[in-house]
């Protein structure tokens, strides 16, 4: 599970990474709020742990600008300001969750387990027979009936299908794909995405050149609708 970290003050940003990563986690960090936008822009994160006064873009800002293209992601707020507005704020523009400073670690790391938790389940609720329109996969098998007759699919495609099934309706982009897809250390041309979703309108579209299911969203991704 990956996690950025927005955090300006130093100490506590490597404090807060390496206990985090004692957990298991792989953290991102920035220490501004312009590279923290960026990041989110190119990777894909299973949770967002913002402090609230950041220099340039406040962690508010984050949050909000955040939510205007992901309604997933988790995000958890850390702030010294300890007021309920403050907290009706962090809630307002979408947090998920808000601890104020000063924090037990272990409470910060149990609000964080819970968070990636709950949306873990959220997002692998396809189960493992799947069908869409005249379609079926059997991601326990590899296998799969379409349009086109039986096939019997990789793993990499059946991971892929699976990612785009599971965010059904919303846009994967490239880097999200690499990433949860083939990882960090072999990192394919976008080409070889391009491929494998020609594959899946071959096995899956009743016209390929149309696609109804397997749709390209141009210069960020794609996406899979029923």
């Amino acid at each position: 599970m990956r996690i950025l970290l927005v955090e300006d003050e130093e100490s506590l940003r490597e404090t807060l990474r390496l206990n985090l990563e004692l957990e298991n986690y792989e953290v991102v960090t920035a220490a501004d709020g312009k590279h923290a936008l960026r990041f989110v822009q190119e990777q894909h994160f299973d949770l967002l742990l913002l402090d609230v006064m950041l220099p340039e873009v406040d962690g508010f800002q984050i949050c909000e600008q955040v939510r205007l293209t992901n309604r997933e992601v988790p995000i958890l707020m850390l702030t010294a300001k300890d007021t309920a507005q403050d907290r009706v704020t962090g809630l307002k523009k979408g947090a998920d969750d808000y601890l104020t400073k000063p924090y037990v670690l272990e409470e910060l790391l149990l609000r964080v387990q819970n968070l990636i938790k709950r949306t873990s389940k959220k997002a692998n609720n396809t189960p493992d027979l799947f069908t869409f329109g005249v379609n079926s996969v059997n991601f326990a098998t590899y296998e799969a009936e379409g349009a086109n007759g039986k096939v019997d699919l990789t793993k990499k495609e059946a991971m892929l299908l699976k990612l785009l099934i599971d965010r059904r309706n919303e846009v994967v982009s490239r880097h999200q794909i690499l990433q949860s897809v083939w990882g960090y250390d072999v990192y394919p041309s976008t080409r070889t995405i391009d491929n494998f979703i020609l594959s899946f309108r071959k096995y899956f579209e009743e016209d390929p050149h149309n696609p109804r299911h397997f749709l390209s969203i141009r210069g960020v991704g794609y996406k899979f609708t029923e």
